[in-house]
């Protein structure tokens, strides 16, 4: 029990975290500066579409603490399909971290 309790406190933190504005929707990629290049995290129906994140890791993170999925990028603009139920995630890319919401 105390294991759900902080997997949910921590996933209600990462939500609080990010502002709305920053969510990653579909005609609105996300840009955040990452050392000297802009990552970029744009959301496509089920998939992902990550740029100027060459050799960094992605990861997915579901609201309820489980990593559902772990990337290498390994292109500068990457195409990730995600297999994953329709719902909000937690995206990581390096240092930038959004929520993204799976439709």
């Amino acid at each position: 029990m105390t294991k759900r309790l902080l997997t949910l406190a921590f996933a209600a933190v990462l939500t609080l975290a990010v502002p709305v504005s920053s969510m990653a929707t579909p005609n609105e990629p996300t840009v955040e500066q990452s050392g000297e290049r802009e990552v970029t995290i744009a959301v496509q129906q089920s998939s992902l579409i990550v740029s100027n994140a060459q050799g960094q890791t992605l990861e997915v993170v579901s609201l309820t603490g489980n990593q559902v999925a772990k990337v290498k990028i390994e292109s500068p603009t990457q195409r990730i399909e995600l297999d994953v139920p329709k719902g909000c995630y937690i995206v990581k890319v390096g240092k930038v971290v959004r929520k993204i919401v799976i439709r």
